[in-house]
């Protein structure tokens, strides 16, 4: 385990890392099965109840400090745990191999769980690219891949990694909008795959130092802020209405074009410019109305005022 130090040039930017930094990587220590250890403690056993049973109690001091000795340095790993031994200050190795093992003696284990673990952020609100305020959360599925440094590297790698998350996604949040007019736009509420990418990777570069590897992150939560909410709603609601009304105008200018053209080819009518013109708007009016039209029956001749 080396410490380096990383300083500050006189051109140097600001809020750049300056100081000591703990440069450890996992390595496996050298650990016997339990079971040799076993072995140990009964044959400490049968010599102290020879010495017993021969008088020599006096003698007795030795192989019951050996037996506490092994008995101590025996460890038992469950499965998605691990073991960081260290002796007397420094980092020794991890042991990974599940089951009873048997580390050197005085030496301190601490128990580091390598399972895939899970959590949500708070709701955090945060202005988007726009500046509107939003809510926002995401889930964060994690897992530590480096013992040695989640250990050595970072003070708490558990809320490390909380506060990391944290950042990452106001970070992301505050890069897109909450929503876009356009489709082909990258916007929080439209590009979740996007987001969560990009997101993914944030996290992954701010934890790599703790040697944590993120595994998935997904935004669970996302909302207008409840202050805007109603008027955010009210212009989604217009914006839905104008692209709705323009794809009937769309549909209704076909299908006027479509009736003029076969008019057209046909010679049962005769349109001169102001009738196709009125026929036109009457097409429209009809085509367009949100309410069903009332049909009137002109019983005149065409051209009657």
């Amino acid at each position: 385990m080396d410490i380096t130090h990383d300083r500050q040039g006189p051109d140097a930017a600001p809020f750049v890392h300056s100081g000591a930094r703990v440069d450890v990587e996992e390595r496996n220590v050298r650990s016997l099965h339990g079971g040799y250890g076993v072995v140990v403690l009964a044959v400490l056993m049968v010599v102290g109840i020879v010495l017993i049973r021969s008088g020599h109690a006096q003698f007795l001091v030795l192989p019951v400090l050996a037996f506490v000795l092994v008995l101590g340095s025996l460890v038992i790993i469950q499965p998605g745990e691990t073991r960081v031994v260290q002796f007397f200050g420094r980092y020794v190795g991890t042991v990974r191999r599940p089951g009873l093992s048997w580390v050197a003696p005085l030496s301190t284990r601490r128990k580091i769980s390598v399972r895939v673990r899970n959590f949500e952020t708070r709701h955090l609100r945060v202005n988007d690219a726009e500046g509107n305020p939003v809510e926002i959360a995401a889930i964060v599925v994690w897992q530590v891949a480096d013992t040695a440094k989640a250990v050595y590297a970072v003070d708490d790698y558990l809320d490390f990694v909380s506060v990391q998350a944290e950042s990452a996604l106001r970070q992301i949040a505050t890069t897109y909008p909450y929503d876009t007019s356009g489709e082909k736009e990258t916007s929080l509420r439209g590009s979740t795959e996007l987001v969560a990418s990009e997101l993914s990777h944030e996290m992954t570069a701010r934890v790599a130092l703790a040697g944590i590897e993120v595994v998935e992150v997904r935004i669970s939560h996302l909302a207008y802020a409840p202050e805007i909410a109603q008027a955010m709603l009210r212009r989604q609601q217009a914006g839905a209405v104008v692209e709705a009304r323009s794809r009937i105008v769309e549909g209704a200018v076909g299908m006027v074009e479509m009736a003029l053209d076969r008019l057209n080819e046909s010679d049962y009518v005769t349109l001169d410019d102001e009738r196709r013109a009125a026929m036109v708007s009457n097409l429209m009016v009809v085509l367009c109305s949100d309410q069903p039209t009332a049909p009137v029956v002109n019983t005149g001749t065409l051209y009657s005022s």
